[in-house]
């Protein structure tokens, strides 16, 4: 199978279209602005307003976007990040080192970007004295962790991509994983999603989407 297409999102940053799936990886109208809309603004920074420790749960590693934000913003806001990525079908060499993050984000860490993506699979390490992440090769349907995180990164392909990732055993999973007070974001804001999250015991908040959706969504426990 030929390699992920790379693509130009209207920010500037790259993101990849799936061959499998037929998506991106992405929003098109901006791939750092969505990460920064969904995952930072509205769960990273919303929980580090309470506490620098935090474990974070990302369900889909991709292009290593999310999480090398979430480096950058252990450094700057002087957090301790643990952080756990899983990925069942991980990108090649090929597709990330095309990838232009490290430009459009100006930061002189922008060699973690290439050691995370360099880190293999099913292993852990310090990528800097404030973020630790450990890499799991393995699909989300096996995932059965108890009371550990503190935030979920929901990360995965649309529903209508990968429909078997948004059901009520996944969100059960997803639930049981985060601690008391935890909380989950996501892009997402379908109904049949929202009204799933709430059937396994969430508290569903709707919040203004990034550019080109109108709502996003966040769970929390």
């Amino acid at each position: 199978m030929p390699d992920n297409q790379l693509l130009l999102t209207e920010d500037g940053s790259h993101t990849l279209l799936s061959n499998e799936h037929g998506v991106s990886y992405h929003s098109k109208h901006g791939a750092i602005t969505e990460t920064y809309h969904v995952f930072i603004d509205a769960a990273l920074r919303f929980k580090a307003a309470v506490q620098k420790d935090i474990h974070i749960l990302e369900i889909g590693f991709g292009t290593g976007l999310n999480a090398y934000i979430t480096l950058l913003e252990a450094i700057k806001r002087n957090l301790n990040i643990n952080y756990t990525a899983v990925e069942a079908y991980p990108i090649s060499e090929a597709s990330y080192t095309q990838l232009n993050y490290t430009d459009q984000i100006e930061s002189e860490h922008g060699a973690l970007f290439l050691k995370m993506h360099q880190l293999g699979w099913d292993q852990e390490a310090a990528i800097h004295d404030q973020f630790y992440i450990h890499k799991a090769l393995k699909k989300i349907e096996t995932i059965d962790e108890k009371d550990k995180f503190d935030i979920i990164y929901f990360d995965a392909f649309a529903p209508n991509a990968q429909p078997e990732l948004w059901n009520e055993d996944i969100m059960r999973r997803m639930y049981k994983a985060l601690k008391p007070s935890g909380l989950l974001t996501t892009y997402c804001a379908k109904g049949v999603v929202k009204r799933t999250m709430k059937s396994v015991g969430f508290m569903v908040e709707r919040l203004p989407g990034p550019p080109g959706k109108r709502e996003m969504t966040r769970a929390i426990k």
